[in-house]
């Protein structure tokens, strides 16, 4: 396990640095015209961003990873044999993304889960560090939530890892802000979520942000409908309709807040 944990977070962090590099040498939309190098490349949203990253990290050996690996010890015990090998992870990852379609789904729907949310669409700006924003509230739910579907599903562990790593590319990738020829993208677009599909979920208008809840594959927001119309303009307001961000304290914070509203 140690192992493959090791070798998740190389990929992952080898994909991620590479992706912020190139987002910044071929953007599809322009970076703010700064002179300072500072401000340019690492402005203060991500500087943010990064932190929320930070504090999630930490929770990971705290909390994630015992959870997960509990979970994956206490199983139901009723997976086939079919379910083995090769097939048996392929078969995990339709199933997990499934499941995470939902379970997105289900955070803009439940008013309690959007309150932690909405710290990751409160971003007014996309790239490759939105997907690394997310309120350590929500990391814990997701977590929680995670050991019922492991468990109820049988899931093996291996399948877990890969799963979570695939996830991470995915998600990096589809919020990165890298220009991609229309060809490629409108052909990577018919099997996995590309940035054209995802930016419009992060589109500041709330028809939108309940739209393209998809994670990897693509097709899920077509089978369930909830394909947004909207095309991706890359000057289409990013953020939560009506709302402002916030700095990083206010957006620790902020879930635990009553709202007037």
């Amino acid at each position: 396990m140690e192992v493959l944990l090791a070798y998740k977070g190389v990929v992952v962090f080898a994909w991620l640095l590479s992706l912020f590099v190139l987002e910044r040498i071929f953007p599809a939309s322009s970076l703010v015209d700064k002179s300072e190098w500072l401000e340019k490349y690492f402005p203060v949203r991500v500087r943010r961003n990064i932190c929320l990253w930070c504090c999630n990290l930490l929770l990971s050996p705290i909390v994630v990873i015992p959870l997960t690996i509990w979970a994956t010890t206490h199983v139901i015990g009723w997976r086939p044999d079919v379910l083995s090998g090769g097939v048996g992870i392929i078969a995990d990852i339709i199933l997990l993304d499934c499941l995470i379609y939902w379970w997105h789904r289900i955070n803009h729907e439940i008013p309690f889960l959007w309150r932690f949310h909405e710290i990751h669409h409160l971003d007014m700006n996309l790239d490759t560090t939105s997907a690394l924003r997310f309120h350590f509230g929500e990391v814990i739910i997701s977590a929680l939530m995670r050991v019922l579907v492991i468990v109820l599903f049988n899931i093996p562990l291996v399948s877990v890892i890969i799963f979570e790593t695939t996830l991470l590319i995915a998600t990096i990738f589809h919020h990165s802000n890298l220009r991609l020829a229309h060809g490629v993208e409108k052909a990577l677009s018919m099997f996995i979520v590309t940035p054209e599909i995802h930016w419009v979920h992060h589109h500041a208008l709330r028809r939108d942000t309940d739209s393209n809840y998809g994670t990897i594959f693509s097709f899920w927001d077509k089978v369930f409908r909830s394909r947004s119309a909207t095309k991706r303009t890359l000057n289409m307001k990013i953020g939560v309709e009506g709302a402002m961000d916030k700095s990083l304290l206010q957006l620790f914070f902020k879930p635990f807040r009553v709202r007037k509203d």
